[in-house]
């Protein structure tokens, strides 16, 4: 019997990963709310540089959670994660006792608000490691990568994730499961940490320019996420940092998905991804200056943002 899937947050990720779902076979329907109408009539269309264009239309189209009739096998919550937004009020009519949480999205720190809001269920953190953005309503655009990360909170692997993840495999990307997936997410904001707030700040900015032209002061900022991870107890494998800069380098210009949400004059995930590791080298006494400057720059732009 095929998977049940239900995608809450029909953005660049969610849409490129339930579609690639829909193509293992599974039965996947998402909430919509922004495209709802043109995704009701239209479906989506994925166009991907290494796996090619093709269609998806979702088993059902909805506009919240509760509409979902039956139980879903996986819920993949993949929203942003601003302060405004209640993650688990949005997914709870939705949970059943046989369902697994999944959220794919970033920031560190993030975990325990969804272990404590459903202790009964498998509560399951997922990162993705890709380029990929919304062009246009019903329109996603893969760039590059793709590779997923998922793990069990606190720890481990279900047979569930495993599961979930061999799906994922059949499709073409890379989909891999730890035991320690806290690690993982300390990993990811290496590369977050600079370049996401540095492409707003540096008033549209690609990542390659940013690069090409800072790469020291990258180097210093994804230093000091290294180093904050260490005192938290989660070191991370030597070389971090060059092969951060190194992938960047190879990767095509791209516009972060922080970026993406200031232009639009949508919130940004500055707390989660700056605000959580800076509050954690406060809370273990790791000096951050570069960190700490970004994040106040950052919070003067929005507060550019609130003020119009």
């Amino acid at each position: 019997m095929a998977k049940r899937v239900l995608i809450i947050g029909a953005g660049a990720i969610g849409i490129f990963y339930g579609a690639l779902l829909a193509k293992a076979g599974a039965e996947v329907s998402v909430v919509c709310r922004s495209d709802y109408e043109h995704a009701k009539q239209h479906g989506f269309i994925i166009d991907s540089h290494t796996l090619g264009r093709w269609h998806f239309t979702p088993a059902h189209v909805l506009k919240n959670a509760a509409d979902f009739d039956g139980e879903a096998d996986y819920i993949l919550l993949c929203t942003k994660v601003v302060p405004t937004l209640d993650r688990a009020a949005l997914i709870r009519p939705a949970v059943t006792k046989n369902t697994a949480i999944v959220f794919i999205q970033n920031g560190v720190e993030i975990e325990q608000e969804m272990q404590d809001a459903f202790p009964d269920n498998e509560v399951v953190s997922g990162l993705a490691f890709i380029c990929c953005n919304r062009v246009s309503p019903g329109e996603i655009l893969h760039l590059a990568y793709g590779r997923l990360v998922l793990g069990n909170l606190p720890s481990g692997i279900s047979d569930k994730i495993a599961q979930l993840s061999e799906l994922f495999n059949q499709t073409g990307i890379s989909c891999k499961t730890t035991d320690n997936i806290i690690t993982g997410r300390w990993q990811k904001c290496v590369w977050n940490a600079p370049f996401n707030p540095l492409s707003v700040l540096s008033g549209g900015l690609p990542t390659l320019d940013i690069l090409q032209t800072q790469e020291a002061f990258v180097r210093s900022i994804m230093q000091e996420v290294c180093d904050i991870a260490a005192a938290v107890g989660h070191p991370l494998p030597a070389g971090s940092v060059n092969i951060n800069i190194d992938n960047t380098y190879a990767m095509p210009p791209y516009k972060t998905s922080m970026l993406l949400d200031f232009e639009r004059g949508q919130p940004m995930e500055t707390e989660v991804i700056l605000g959580n590791a800076l509050r954690a080298a406060q809370r273990v006494g790791v000096a951050v200056p570069h960190l700490e400057s970004v994040y106040a720059l950052m919070k003067l732009r929005e507060l550019q943002l609130e003020l119009g």
